[in-house]
């Protein structure tokens, strides 16, 4: 039986009701996802010690899943424009819940990697659908505080991921290896995969009977073609590469704090199950916050004439978590460096809170699936699969496997200082471009 969807006569919308059901369940297979992304850091020193693994092999090994997420991220928005969404995200939600199972039964790096490969796959379809069908839910004027709400997920994940490591690390302490029924024995770092990846499948079939909203925005035009998005991007070049690197660099910065927990260990001598309690509880006091603060400035803003909110809170955010991401690792205790680190946590906030709100208002509806999915595909590949392994690398060639933390401190500059020299043009294009936008509805 499908969940149907009453629409108001007069704008076309789905219920707040219904919207909001929606955002509900789009945000819980959000946190599911980022749950298998963040765990990955938390277990980098077990991994190691069983697969013989080094720095840099952990950083390709977290990047496998982005280089694939980005590269399926464009087919798979085609598709978004055109198919129906709530059952591409139940399949995608099915294929990376498998792979993640599938990652807590390896017993080789190989194939580490190719689950983790996988698992990108299935990640790839979600937030380009969430996004279409959040556009055909809300008027521009109310979409920031949903798309913050869906957003949100992206820490909750990485809180929920802190706290779950966190709690089984310490029971593994006196339980040791696992043994699962038609498994067999695991290792506890492969039993918190398989944890993880289970509940997966139940919200998948939750997404099999929930039926998209009506098509308002995004609706293809007759003869429309996967050119038309490139097309656009190509008419408004200055706008969208000057606009994408901010998420490039939020990304990287978020994803570079995959070695956070084995640099605590390192320097400070900080146990993984502490770190990750920590840090935990830390994301949950703030960052949720900190989106809705966001959602909510940016919708009022938004609403009383400034449509141009959501990229200077974007901006705000970038100034935020640059220098403090960069600062903390070379503190001389934890504590002020996980303080530090929690500075970071609200420069992401705004950033991510407010990022694919701005995008929506400079993007025809029509193409709004290819060209969420192509902005995912530079944000990923260059800030999410590059960022890890540069860490690594730094690591392993410069200071000779025992200077995380001076990596860790420059990798933040290596990805940012561009980016805030750049967004000094972000806005003047970024307004052009709505003004274009402006035009072709007129």
């Amino acid at each position: 039986m499908s969940v149907t969807i009453p629409a108001k006569p007069d704008d076309g919308y789905p219920t707040p009701r219904y919207a909001w059901t929606l955002i509900a369940f789009l945000t819980i297979a959000y946190i599911s996802s980022f749950l298998d992304r963040y765990i990955l850091g938390l277990l980098i020193d077990p991994i190691k010690d069983s697969t013989g693994a080094t720095d840099t092999q952990m950083g390709f090994l977290a990047s496998a899943f982005t280089w694939i997420y980005a590269l399926a991220a464009v087919p798979l928005g085609f598709l978004v424009d055109r198919a129906n969404r709530t059952k591409l995200v139940a399949i995608g939600i099915a294929v990376w819940s498998a792979a993640t199972v599938w990652t807590g039964t390896a017993k080789s790096f190989l194939t580490l990697f190719a689950a983790r490969a996988t698992v990108g796959v299935g990640e790839a379809v979600l937030s380009p659908a969430a996004f279409s069908m959040i556009g055909d839910s809300f008027p521009k004027e109310r979409r920031g505080l949903p798309i913050a709400v869906y957003s949100m997920a992206l820490v909750i994940g990485a809180a929920l991921a802190n706290l779950l490591s966190a709690g089984v690390l310490r029971w593994a302490r006196t339980v040791g290896d696992v043994t699962l029924p038609l498994i067999g024995s695991v290792e506890t770092w492969q039993f918190i995969f398989i944890v993880v990846g289970a509940p997966g499948f139940l919200i998948a079939i939750v997404f099999l009977f929930l039926r998209e909203p009506r098509r308002i925005e995004s609706s293809p035009r007759e003869g429309a073609s996967l050119g038309d998005a490139f097309r656009w991007i190509g008419a408004n070049a200055a706008a969208f590469f000057t606009f994408v690197p901010i998420f490039m660099c939020m990304v990287a910065i978020a994803y570079g704090q995959f070695f956070n927990a084995a640099m605590f260990s390192r320097t400070w001598g900080w146990d993984t199950s502490t770190y990750a309690l920590f840090n935990g509880l830390s994301i949950l006091a703030i960052s949720p916050v900190t989106y809705v603060i966001a959602g909510r400035l940016s919708d009022k803003r938004v609403s009383a004439g400034d449509r141009t909110a959501p990229l200077k809170l974007a901006i705000l955010g970038l100034f935020i978590m640059i220098p403090s991401a960069a600062i903390a690792p070379i503190l001389p205790t934890g504590i002020l460096a996980f303080l530090m680190f929690c500075t970071t946590t609200v420069g992401i906030g705004l950033v991510s809170a407010t990022g694919v709100n701005a995008l929506l208002a400079i993007v025809p509806g029509d193409v709004r699936g290819v060209v969420v999915a192509i902005y995912y595909f530079f944000i990923s590949f260059i800030g999410g699969a590059l960022s890890p392994p540069f860490i690594g690398w730094l690591n392993d060639a410069f200071f000779a496997g025992d200077g995380l933390r001076y990596a860790m401190a420059i990798y933040p500059l290596a990805f940012g200082l561009p980016v805030i020299v750049l967004s000094a043009f972000t806005l003047r294009h970024y307004r052009a471009a709505l003004l274009r936008q402006d035009a072709s509805h007129a």
